[in-house]
């Protein structure tokens, strides 16, 4: 059996230097809150404000480190509440997504580009996807376990020797099976 642990995705941004530097000052440097599943990522202690056409939401975590690109992470309830209707799209695919106002301490940043419903994926260190024949970007289809099982179809594999063995899906889909982060996923294909 397939296993994989399960991690649920609250929204969240990525920033470049440049937006952090702009929405915290000059230089400012992102304070690790704690370590996340992948090697070398982390939630910061510092949050922003997103604001779209219908809505706002104040406290959007930071992850971190910096990325070449800012992009906002959000659930397709949250699109609802912010009045965008963002594709679903793998990280760092931000081209013709809806823009957002993100507001700092220090000033703010209206990004023409970047809001996304992550797609759900399954990190896999290279030794993994060796040992299970996985490939990078093959789709699958895994079932979670629990009290409201439930089948998750065109799941990406993303294979790196960077990577931790980790599914991630967002709250809405957590929400839907009734799982949460830590338990468990059984790839079936």
């Amino acid at each position: 059996m397939k296993q994989v642990p399960i991690g649920v995705s609250a929204r969240h941004i990525h920033l470049t230097r440049e937006h952090i530097a702009k929405l915290f000052g000059p230089g400012y440097e992102l304070k690790v809150m704690k370590d996340l599943s992948q090697p070398g990522q982390y939630a910061a202690e510092e949050t922003v404000a997103v604001v779209g056409p219908k809505g706002r939401f104040d406290k959007v975590r930071i992850l971190g480190p910096a990325r070449s690109k800012s992009q906002l992470e959000i659930s397709r309830t949250d699109a609802f509440g912010l009045g965008l209707n963002p594709p679903v799209r793998e990280s760092g695919n931000t081209q013709g997504t809806p823009g957002i106002k993100v507001i700092g301490p220090a000033g703010e940043v209206d990004l023409t580009e970047g809001v996304i419903v992550a797609a759900r994926h399954i990190h896999f260190h290279t030794e993994d996807a060796a040992k299970w024949g996985i490939t990078d970007k093959r789709r699958l289809t895994v079932r979670t376990e629990g009290e409201r099982p439930l089948i998750f179809e065109d799941v990406i594999a993303r294979v790196s020797d960077q990577f931790a063995l980790d599914m991630h899906i967002d709250t809405d889909e957590a929400n839907a099976a009734g799982v949460k982060t830590g338990d468990m996923a059984v790839i079936l294909s």
